[in-house]
């Protein structure tokens, strides 16, 4: 079913994705309406935002460093918590997270961990059919109505118990093409949210749960006050009550953990907690200090939580949470089970055991787990080292961290294999990426696009040094990123056999990661180059 006559009549909207069975079910006229007002409201906000985004990069390209801030000074002195936790937000052991596509929610609800984080975000490709049909299978799940049937016949319901479901939409810099108000995008987050909210929100309050987020990818706590805002309108357009919308935020950036205190001030009516988004700082980390040789990084997999300037933000983010009442997260373990060889499965769920241990011990409230086979060892972990549902009163006054800690850039080597990697990764995930798929298991990990950030930014960082070599001698420059690419691309092809190479989007995926790796400019975001070749929208909506 397509067609424009089944599109709501919404005055200054236009929506040019096609209308599949189902979707008008979540692109009611009500519902379209609240997005509208959301993007009215609050995009020329967000613009400016990202515009400061901007300018603080020019300023750090320049030489400035990040601290915290002197004017904010008495947010971070001041006596003041967090408000209400939700009972099923008290404890949170350990998370799963995943896209929303069906399947995948009805195995992570099932899973036995505490909280699904369903993903619109790093581990989705924001394709119009698997931004609306996401909304379809979160409703579902909501009512308790989501079923799935395999192709080989295996039938999929939730069971009795399920975990307490967050739902992570787009970061502010990704815009839904597919829907226009008056002359602009829509801010990816607010339909992501904006859907959730309106057609969710009374059930689960019903339900005795609520509607809860993850935030991603803040760079300041002004960022923060535009979200709180966000907040305290919709509840009032949507006829919730006060401060029933709670929210989690992912420490994803090295400014934000400058600014975490804040960013829990600024939020304070509706933060139960903060994560330690762990890929994606270690991509902020490049990105933000790109210029600067003293900032290069070694091999990704050398870059572990153990780390000076890592663990300091780690420890930073539970003083920080625990002062004010808030949980604090660990990271993920984005280890996947290997069924085919027991050593290297032992071997792998040895690093999880060391992580999980770590975190537990340390203060940590919870953790992240990318499969579900993995929910059990860090279940294990957790109900060892936190027999009561959090770690509230583990203060950790005992820690100081400055920002010479978290700007400490750790020692390592830069080897053929590490460049290998990140080149393979790359173009693997952002093959999978563009054809609809936005995780993959890569090499026993899962992989999603705060990961494969990390793998192209490395490569256009030891590219863009001069001073930058292997631990062998030689420099990495353009000649041999591409002798060990297009080695890289005929394995891919033997590996894959030369239909399936052919059929994917490998080559795509290689010219695109050329294109941002050889320029001078670092991108932003691969998914913002990349999202150019997905969903070109077919101009099947009205404007009404």
């Amino acid at each position: 079913m397509t067609g424009s006559s089944t599109y709501p009549s919404v005055r200054g909207v236009q929506i040019t994705g096609p209308m599949r069975p189902g979707y008008e079910s979540i692109l009611t006229e009500d519902a379209v309406s609240f997005i509208a007002d959301l993007s009215t409201r609050f995009r020329p906000r967000l613009t400016s935002l990202l515009k400061a985004r901007e300018i603080r990069q020019e300023r750090l390209n320049l030489g400035q460093r990040p601290n915290f801030l002197p004017e904010t000074r008495h947010i971070r002195e001041g006596e003041w918590q967090v408000t209400r936790v939700p009972e099923d937000l008290r404890d949170r052991r350990v998370e799963i997270t995943g896209p929303t596509e069906r399947k995948m929610i009805i195995n992570a609800l099932n899973s036995g961990a505490k909280v699904f984080m369903a993903d619109c975000e790093d581990s989705l490709t924001p394709t119009w059919d698997n931004i609306i049909q996401g909304q379809v299978n979160l409703r579902d799940a909501v009512n308790g109505t989501i079923e799935f049937t395999s192709p080989e016949g295996k039938h999929y319901t939730l069971n009795e118990e399920t975990a307490t479901l967050i739902v992570r939409p787009r970061g502010w810099h990704l815009f839904e093409k597919h829907i226009i108000v008056g002359p602009n995008e829509v801010p990816g987050a607010l339909v992501d949210f904006g859907l959730f909210a309106f057609h969710n929100a009374g059930t689960l309050l019903n339900k005795g749960s609520g509607p809860y987020f993850y935030l991603p990818k803040l760079e300041s706590h002004a960022e923060a006050l535009l979200w709180a805002d966000i907040l305290d309108w919709s509840e009032s357009a949507l006829g919730l009550p006060d401060q029933s919308i709670k929210v989690t935020v992912l420490i994803e950036t090295i400014l934000a953990a400058f600014e975490m205190e804040e960013i829990l001030y600024q939020l304070r009516n509706y933060i139960v907690g903060c994560n330690c988004g762990r890929w994606d700082y270690i991509f902020s980390f490049i990105k933000k200090f790109q210029k600067h040789p003293e900032f290069i990084l070694p091999d990704r997999d050398e870059v572990a939580m153990t780390t000076h300037f890592l663990h300091s933000y780690s420890l930073l983010a539970i003083q920080t949470c625990h002062k004010r009442k808030a949980f604090a997260i660990g990271g993920m373990a984005a280890q996947i089970p290997i069924k085919s060889d027991p050593a290297a499965n032992e071997a792998a769920l040895a690093k999880v055991r060391a992580d999980k241990e770590r975190e537990a011990s340390d203060g940590h409230d919870g953790t992240w787990v990318a499969h579900p086979g993995l929910v059990p060892v860090a279940m294990e972990i957790f109900d060892k080292h936190m027999p009561e549902p959090n770690q509230l009163d583990r203060l950790r006054e005992d820690v100081e961290v400055t920002a010479e800690d978290l700007l400490q850039v750790p020692e390592g080597n830069i080897t053929e294999q590490g460049l290998r990697s990140n080149l393979s990764v790359g173009v693997q995930y952002m093959a999978t990426w563009l054809g609809g798929t936005g995780c993959v298991p890569l090499n026993n990990l899962m992989e999603d696009a705060a990961t494969a950030e990390i793998s192209r930014a490395q490569v256009w960082q030891w590219l863009h040094h001069e001073n930058c070599a292997l631990d062998d001698g030689r420099a990495v420059t353009r000649e041999l990123i591409e002798e060990l690419l297009s080695e890289e691309m005929s394995q891919l092809e033997q590996e894959l056999g030369t239909d399936v190479f052919h059929a994917g989007n490998y080559e795509k995926a290689a010219e695109l990661l050329r294109q941002i790796t050889y320029q001078d400019t670092f991108q932003d975001f691969l998914t913002l180059v990349a999202s150019e070749f997905i969903d070109d929208p077919v101009q099947q909506g009205e404007q009404a």
